[in-house]
């Protein structure tokens, strides 16, 4: 199942962070890809950035040439419907044959509505068997999109959504030829110790990481990283009804606030949120965190001395970033880790397939999720009318 983000407006900080993402050495393309961006839209952030420093379109502008553009579009879309027209009239023929003969000089979708022919139609080709070479192509393609994390079984799911359907064996030879390695092949640990909390909390959530409503359980821990010739900490809050990282923070020390900073990333309301569960580091156990869980009335939860299985999730969601992030990769300052983090986060919540929800991506399943809980609703209500 294929998913699309919801369409949404983009801030000045989040274009910001495109262009600061593209000076770090990121590749366009890839940008685009994983933020599914327009590369006009890219571009023209990036060309702004360049020439104000702003991204607001007054900035960058003027009303004559805003007047202008209108112009060009309309006069442009007068001009393709005649040649359009113009040209089936003539041709008697399939309505692809015109819109590849003006594919290049007008809108593919635009075409597609003048002459009455779905988009899906124009795009559907006859599937080939891939060559060799295009085989070899394709795997090495999702084998460096994952960030060279993925082994044969997300590589052979990740193909089998491109409709290229090859088995886990053929790609394991692909994988040999090439020196295609995962870096799961070489995990690395290191103890950390922390102060513990000994509260008398009890453990609300006893473990119970599967079957929650959105929101209803959030879990956080925190992991190191080295910057330069010091340590870092990086904070997830993570949200049990998909285990999508739905806050983020990094910063110097392993305390409160960049709990707090992690918080104040999340983008849904915090009201909704019913238990708050982590283990027993005295960075949970202080005055501001408790002042943000009895803000919004959410019910604490600890886990037991020396018991990291109960906080699992975060366990296996840092040994993964620890393996696909942290190992692979070399900070030299704070500022670049958290660029390097919030892109990181990105692909895990929306490109990352996971094998324990049936390689699918954790917005793929929340989506579904919610889709089926309307279903279920509208169900039920039909049901009792």
């Amino acid at each position: 199942m294929s998913q699309r983000r919801e369409r949404r407006t983009y801030t000045q900080e989040f274009k910001q962070q495109m262009v600061d993402l593209l000076n770090s050495g990121k590749p366009r393309a890839d940008i685009i890809r994983e933020y599914e961006l327009t590369p006009s839209s890219f571009d023209k952030w990036v060309r702004q950035a360049k020439k104000t420093g702003s991204f607001k379109e007054a900035d960058n502008l003027t009303p004559t040439e805003k007047e202008l553009i209108a112009l060009r579009k309309q006069n442009q879309q007068l001009e393709m419907e005649n040649d359009s027209l113009k040209q089936a009239a003539l041709i008697f023929g399939p309505k692809r044959q015109v819109i590849d003969a003006n594919k290049h000089t007008y809108s593919i979708s635009a075409m597609c509505k003048l002459l009455n022919i779905s988009r899906q139609t124009y795009y559907y080709k006859t599937k080939e068997k891939p060559s060799e070479a295009a085989l070899e192509a394709a795997v090495t393609e999702e084998f460096n999109r994952s960030r060279k994390n993925y082994g044969t079984r997300k590589i052979k799911a990740a193909l089998a959504k491109r409709d290229i359907l090859v088995s886990r064996r053929k790609i394991s030879q692909i994988m040999n030829r090439r020196g295609l390695k995962s870096n799961y092949t070489k995990a690395n640990y290191r103890k950390h110790t922390s102060n513990v909390n000994h509260s008398d909390i009890e453990n609300t959530l006893d473990r119970a990481f599967t079957e929650r409503e959105p929101l209803e359980a959030i879990i956080t821990d925190l992991t190191y990283v080295r910057v330069g010739t010091t340590w870092c900490y990086v904070c997830f809050i993570i949200d049990l009804f998909n285990r999508e990282i739905i806050g983020h923070s990094c910063g110097p020390n392993k305390d409160a606030p960049l709990v707090k900073s992690a918080f104040q990333t999340i983008s849904h309301p915090l009201t909704e949120v019913k238990i708050f569960h982590t283990d027993r580091g005295k960075e949970f156990d202080n005055k501001l965190i408790d002042t943000i869980l009895e803000t919004f009335d959410i019910e604490r939860s600890l886990s037991k001395k020396g018991c990291p299985y109960d906080n699992a999730v975060a366990e296996s969601t840092y040994k993964s970033f620890k393996v696909e992030f942290v190992y692979p990769n070399t900070f030299d300052t704070l500022n670049q880790l958290k660029l390097q983090l919030f892109d990181y986060v990105n692909w895990w919540n929306y490109l990352r397939l996971h094998g324990s929800l049936g390689y699918e991506t954790l917005i793929g399943i929340r989506n579904l999720r919610l889709a089926e809980r309307i279903l279920d609703n509208e169900h039920g209500c039909g049901s009792v009318a």
